[in-house]
């Protein structure tokens, strides 16, 4: 789950929570999605978070070009849950990795490479995880799962399925669980990760001996991660929380360079801000991020834009993803973490193209191309 948001989850649970529908995961009609079909259409996954301890995670499909809608696609074509907070997917190899957080595992499903199975259909998993949240792929046969309270970033084979070993990001503090690994880009040989809750520093591995050898020190709770077309790290930080033992500050911009790891700039915002989901453009030499609004700025501006982008008035924006290919914004909206939440598909001149209606605390979108 989000990180800003992992209290006000636990007390919506308890608030609002209700018998769960079983019926629901035993609908045994089968999606009418084959795998040619996949193959051929331009799509998006949108991970559903679910409620938290709930067990009412999703995934919604989404075909740019038809505007096709399909909510909950793994549990129709599997009959059986997704499991407790989907974190995030990759799409990789006709195959969908997807991070089920606290249900400590990550599905596998079909998205075209077995053509005899089913688009959506079950291939495998990875179990034993502590509470992972995201994946890098280093090459065919080996790949990094970050963990939130395991201490240490999970190798695994993305052939076989099977983990393989794992990299200790242990500090020896027993105040607080760091270093919790979250986001990862990759320059050069060198894998970095943002550690998020109660930390203030990115992390640099070497992936060739996959141990950590540097680190960097940003601000107060680094949220997420992306490296530009000039090989310039970006990370937003959330300041942390008033009354927070681990400290309080504005969140802040940090622009790094990845050869050096020189921090070069610092973008800093007001107290009461709520910096987060920092992405890139296609091209990679535009930035997005979410204060409320979402806010758009070029690489190389000196300073904050004064203005949002996009309108965050009556909206949670609770995730942010840009399509690759031509640059639309995925704006994700949480409502109010209850209700199946809104994914609006904008332009990258600001014109709405489409509004889906999907899952509950709709978390990110990944797009097929």
């Amino acid at each position: 789950m989000k990180h800003q948001n992992i209290v006000l989850l636990i007390i919506v649970f308890l608030s609002c929570c209700s018998c769960m529908d079983d019926e629901a995961y035993m609908n045994e009609q089968k999606l009418n999605k084959t795998v040619s079909d996949i193959i051929n259409e331009d799509y998006v996954l949108i991970s559903n978070e679910g409620n938290f301890m709930y067990g009412n995670a999703s995934i919604s499909y989404y075909n740019k070009t038809t505007h096709e809608l399909i909510n909950d696609v793994f549990s129709k074509q599997n009959i059986m849950p997704i499991g407790d907070v989907v974190q995030s997917i990759v799409l990789r190899d006709g195959l969908a990795y997807i991070v089920v957080n606290n249900s400590g595992k990550i599905f596998v499903i079909n998205m075209g490479k077995f053509p005899h199975l089913p688009a959506f259909a079950y291939v495998g998993k990875v179990t034993g995880l502590v509470s992972p949240r995201y994946i890098h792929f280093i090459n065919n046969s080996k790949a990094y799962i970050t963990d939130l309270y395991a201490k240490s970033i999970t190798i695994f084979n993305p052939e076989t399925l099977d983990k393989t070993g794992f990299i200790s990001v242990d500090n020896k503090s027993s105040e607080f669980y760091q270093h919790p690994t979250e986001q990862m880009v990759q320059y050069d040989k060198y894998v970095f990760t943002n550690c998020w809750s109660y930390d203030n520093k990115l992390l640099v591995i070497d992936s060739e001996k996959d141990i950590v050898v540097d680190s960097i020190n940003v601000g107060l709770q680094p949220t997420s991660l992306v490296l530009d077309k000039n090989n310039k790290l970006w990370t937003i930080t959330d300041g942390g929380y008033k009354g927070s033992p681990y400290g309080f500050e504005a969140p802040s911009l940090w622009k790094i360079d990845a050869k050096s790891r020189k921090v070069e700039q610092v973008f800093h915002f007001k107290e009461g801000d709520r910096g987060s989901e920092v992405k890139l453009n296609g091209a990679k030499d535009s930035l997005y991020f979410i204060n409320k609004g979402i806010w758009r700025m070029s690489i190389t501006d000196e300073n904050l834009p004064s203005k949002a982008f996009i309108s965050g008035e009556n909206k949670l924006f609770y995730g942010l993803n840009i399509d690759p290919v031509d640059s639309d914004i995925y704006a994700i909206d949480a409502i109010d973490y209850v209700q199946p939440g809104l994914v609006y598909r904008i332009s990258s001149q600001g014109k709405p193209i489409d509004t889906m209606r999907v899952g509950i605390i709709p978390g990110e979108a990944v797009f097929s191309h």
